[in-house]
């Protein structure tokens, strides 16, 4: 009976055991991370349950296992707020001022702060602090990258996408929070062999990775970075290595030797002859590298006095693209292009295509371009124009009348007619003004001369009274 009874009662216990640990409930760590993002519990480990994290001096409570050497921990805050305060397990605190004192390393930011510890305190710890609650703490243990692989036939001038993802302790990080903490950059070493361009070249970066949706990036904070390059560099061996950097450490991804090769476009001109006014531009490219009939252009033209002019090319050929460039007036001709074409292996390339010039001549005086790449050398055909032999003067009238010339003859006789207009005005103005005066002084002089007219009558009538004033004496005498 009582062995039976010490049955049921264990039974009862270990149920009760059971049922008590079924509810217990996951950590906070383990709630607010996503099921990909890596927990290390044997490192860290979250203390109390949800109400209890919910009251702001139990918040962020962690426990560091006995076994850890070092600990590197992430915390991320709200932006511009005050670093946070550990508080080690016998009540201890450690401020980001005193760390060193303390054995610590503690780099903060305006949104995170990162601490690396050596020889933690086993033991619950507690970070106090306005950490934000959806990322809590992080524990790294080994960052790495992965990037795909550089293609096998890459080009001078080609604008290439490249993705990578970063990874902690072999699992995804998506924390949108930890792009701002790790900077992803890619560089590329050259191998200093003598027999290529880029011998004895500088280390090259020719690309950041970002996971800000701009640019080649797909989709903001979705843990994929994406590096747009611009290989705008020497042809060669070059070694390329993936940089991951955080304020205490760096990773490094080192990929075998990729060759660059020479931009694959090319470019030459036929000058104006004199006949059709026009220099022609042909675009080609390596056939053994380039599929002609998939090449598009996108360009533009600079002409000598400043002017642009944008033109493409879209229609397919197994033709070199000819564009025709209007030989107007004579000095250096810029042209810059963009090329989009399928390489033969059927990779789609984007080619950003060096600056080639012309110098455009006179037509009597134009010679069919070499097709080579040289730049010209001004110098040498100033010179051979001084030493050569003075040629015969061509009368105007067969000279061929060029724009500037044309609209400088009708401004001048434009402006002729117009001064000629004003001259005139002027002239009749002038007149009418001075014929308004002679008319003045004629009216002045007639008034003048009419004012002794209107006395006569007044003069006469004192004659006749002075002749009165004789005769009343003699009647009077009478």
């Amino acid at each position: 009976m009582a062995t039976s009874f010490r049955k049921l009662i264990t039974s009862i216990s270990l149920a009760i055991v059971a049922a008590i640990a079924c509810y217990i409930p996951l950590s906070a760590a383990q709630q607010s991370q996503p099921a990909a993002e890596p927990v290390d519990t044997s490192v860290l480990t979250s203390l109390g349950d949800d109400y209890q994290n919910s009251i702001i001096l139990l918040q962020n409570r962690f426990r560091i296992d006995h076994e850890v050497d070092e600990v590197t921990l992430i915390f991320f805050r709200e932006f511009g707020s005050a670093p946070v305060v550990l508080v080690r397990p016998d009540g201890s605190k450690i401020f980001s001022s005193q760390a060193e004192k303390n054995n610590v390393e503690w780099f903060d930011d305006d949104t995170f702060d990162m601490i690396k510890i050596k020889n933690p305190v086993p033991g619950p710890w507690q970070a106090v602090g306005q950490v934000m609650p959806e990322s809590r703490v992080m524990v790294i243990s080994e960052i790495e990258l992965h990037a795909d692989p550089l293609p096998a036939v890459i080009f001078s001038g080609e604008v290439l996408k490249q993705t990578a993802y970063l990874t902690n302790g072999g699992k995804p990080i998506d924390y949108s929070q930890f792009r701002d903490v790790v900077d992803v950059s890619i560089e590329l070493r050259s191998t200093n062999n003598p027999n290529y361009d880029n011998f004895g070249a500088n280390v090259e970066q020719i690309a950041r990775f970002e996971d800000n949706g701009r640019g080649m990036d797909e989709a903001p904070e979705d843990g994929v970075f994406t590096g747009q390059f611009n290989l705008a560099i020497p042809a060669g061996e070059w070694r390329p290595v993936f940089t991951v950097s955080t304020p205490m450490f760096s990773r490094e991804q080192v990929d075998p030797v990729i060759m660059l090769h020479k931009n694959p476009v090319t470019m030459r001109e036929v000058l104006n002859d004199g006949q059709q006014g026009y220099h022609d531009l042909y675009i080609d490219v390596v056939r053994d590298q380039i599929d002609i009939e998939s090449l598009l252009i996108d360009g533009k033209v600079r002409f000598p006095n400043g002017d642009v002019q944008n033109f493409s090319i879209t229609e397919p050929s197994p033709e070199p693209r000819l564009h025709r460039i209007l030989a107007y007036g004579e000095g250096l001709f810029r042209v810059k292009i963009t090329a989009y074409a399928t390489t033969v292996d059927g990779r789609d390339v984007i080619l950003d295509v060096p600056e080639y010039t012309f110098r455009g001549e006179a037509p009597d005086s134009a010679e069919e371009g070499d097709g080579s790449d040289a730049p010209v050398d001004l110098e040498a055909q100033l010179m051979d124009k001084m030493n050569a032999p003075e040629m015969p003067v061509t009368p105007p009238e067969e000279q061929g009348m060029d724009d500037a010339t044309l609209y400088l003859l009708i401004g001048a006789v434009n402006g002729g007619i117009i001064l000629i207009g004003a001259i005139v005005v002027i002239i009749i103005i002038w007149r009418r003004k001075r014929a308004a005066k002679k008319l003045a002084i004629k009216d002045d002089q007639t008034s003048a001369t009419a004012e002794p007219v209107e006395k006569k009558p007044g003069f006469l009538a004192g004659l006749l009274a002075k002749f009165k004033k004789k005769k009343e004496p003699d009647a009077s005498s009478d």
